[in-house]
């Protein structure tokens, strides 16, 4: 009755380990409101297909992956994502089955059914994840295999001894035996590490990060260098105007009108970067005739009866345009733009990639747990400089796709284990040379499938509390495995009565019940993992 009651007690303990996992089950809906025949009916959501048009009212979680193609809203992903506020999805945004809309209706393009759908491959990574087994859970399955046979030659020393030089009876040596096989029973050692794994994986998975598999939180636990891409995750990845220089006696609001109508009319990132930076000033744009853009130079066109020219200071000299930079801001942090009209030098701007709200405290905090930090990018060493010492870190700039794959290779047989953070193509060799990849959610499909750990929300603050998570985790492990083999050690002389001449002794009873505590304390203190705070 001791033994099931202990059982009962480690599978109540067991099941709130999944939580995590049935509510990411629990969050997609069961049925669809889809059009078929210009008609709105309710099916199941099993029975969606690939290029339905499914309805969602307001309020309505979303049941299926798909476009946007009517409509509007509010969506919140915090479940996926783990940021409170929603996201505003409109013709062309992309949506996730599980989601909840808010006030807007949406008509949504269905992409992605069943197994496909993000939600179902979520799942299956936390499930994948829980599963797997991390090196020190390896090492305690080895321990284990020598430990069973021991503690049966113990048993058998135990019932032999109390038998022949004890004077004891067959059935009393017997009950000796039998104490000291079931306090020995390595039921919390079994669960020491498996059950740790399960509830960080769903705890992580509720922050919006995943983990491919359990291994890689022992790995990420024992990291000492750390590994960033600079362009779409230290930085935002869109180019903005970083500052605006124009001659002395002009207008800067002027200038930048004339600057952006011409540069509306571009579609490099550079000037859509000016144009999205007087919109923010509230600039009418002016109609513009004969526009011409030379590739990787410049634009040009004619404004108000002008001749108005943006472009590379190189642009601008070919045209016989002199230009003095003094007073300008140093274009070190980005690429500069020089403006022109009718051939007379009026200003410049520097385009940047600024630094993400929250890339300061990250790199602060990595750098308070004692960990090596550097920047890996294919950027040009200016920019690139630029940012490492805004942050305060290590910078390679000028690195081609395979070469980043060379410096972590370099950078683990100098220093040790490394971790990779990035987000594109040019990350995913870097992200499997790397002890562990972290990819930021919103990265290109190659990098994500690449890494082995994800950030959904694609907030960099991940990076940290996927790094705290993981070294608690390990702490965990290593105090419920210290536990079961001490717990186990120090009890076997007891059960096998080396100290009743003392009066202690421990009978099959007390240590069945014993035995039982052993694995509820075990998982017990692996859930106290549901209350880290990220």
């Amino acid at each position: 009755a001791l033994v099931l009651l202990g059982k009962y007690l480690e599978a109540v303990s067991k099941g709130k380990t999944s939580d995590a996992l049935r509510k990411l089950i629990d969050l997609q809906p069961q049925k669809a409101r889809v059009v078929r025949a210009e008609q709105e009916i309710d099916v199941d959501v099993s029975e969606v297909q690939v290029g339905d048009i499914v309805l969602v009212r307001p309020g309505e979680r979303i049941p299926v992956d798909g476009k946007v193609v009517g409509g509007s809203s509010f969506v919140d992903e915090s479940m996926l994502t783990g940021e409170p506020m929603p996201n505003e999805k409109t013709l062309g945004s992309k949506v996730v089955g599980g989601t909840l809309n808010g006030l807007g209706g949406l008509s949504i393009a269905v992409e992605a059914v069943g197994d496909s759908g993000f939600l179902a491959q979520m799942v299956d990574l936390v499930e994948r994840a829980q599963r797997s087994k991390p090196a020190v859970q390896e090492l305690a399955d080895r321990v284990v295999a020598i430990f069973t046979p021991i503690v049966l030659a113990v048993a058998l020393l135990t019932a032999l001894a109390w038998w022949f030089f004890g004077g004891e009876q067959a059935s009393s040596a017997l009950v000796h035996a039998v104490a000291v096989l079931i306090v020995a029973c390595p039921c919390a050692m079994g669960l020491a590490t498996p059950t740790s794994i399960m509830v960080a994986t769903g705890k992580a998975a509720e922050l919006g990060i995943l983990f491919r598999e359990g291994a890689a939180l022992q790995t990420l636990a024992e990291i000492k260098t750390v590994v960033f891409d600079k362009t779409g995750t230290l930085t935002q990845g869109r180019p903005e105007v970083s500052n605006f220089h124009v001659l002395p006696g002009l207008d800067p609001s002027d200038v930048l009108r004339v600057i952006a109508s011409l540069e509306h009319l571009s579609e490099h990132p550079v000037g859509q970067a000016i144009v999205r930076f007087a919109r923010e000033k509230g600039a009418e744009l002016f109609a513009v005739q004969g526009f011409k853009a030379e590739v990787g130079l410049g634009v040009l066109g004619h404004i108000e009866g002008r001749l108005v020219r943006a472009g590379t200071q190189r642009f601008l000299a070919a045209s016989g345009i002199s230009i003095s930079d003094e007073g300008a801001v140093s274009p070190t942090t980005g690429s500069k733009v020089y403006f022109s009209w009718d051939n007379q030098w009026v200003g410049s701007c520097v385009i940047s990639d600024p630094l993400k709200e929250e890339s300061p405290d990250v790199i602060r905090n990595l750098q308070s747990l004692g960990l090596d930090l550097l920047m890996v990018t294919g950027d040009h060493i200016g920019a690139a400089q630029a940012v490492g010492t805004q942050l305060g870190i290590g910078v390679v700039a000028g690195v081609l796709p395979g070469e980043k794959a060379e410096w972590i290779e370099k950078i683990q047989k100098e220093k040790g284990s490394v971790a990779m953070v990035g987000d594109g193509i040019n990350d995913a060799v870097a992200l499997t040379q790397a002890d562990v990849g972290i990819a930021m959610g919103q990265g290109t499909d190659i990098a994500i499938e690449s890494a082995d750990v994800l950030l959904l929300s694609g907030n960099l603050r991940g990076v940290g509390s996927a790094l705290r998570l993981a070294k608690a985790t390990l702490r965990n492990i290593k105090i419920n495995l210290f536990w079961a083999f001490a717990y186990n050690i120090l009890l076997i002389p007891v059960a096998a009565g080396i100290f009743e001449h003392w009066g202690v002794s421990l009978s099959p009873v007390w240590a069945a019940l014993a035995m039982g505590l052993s694995s509820v304390f075990v998982l017990n203190h692996a859930l106290w993992l549901r209350r880290f705070v990220a």
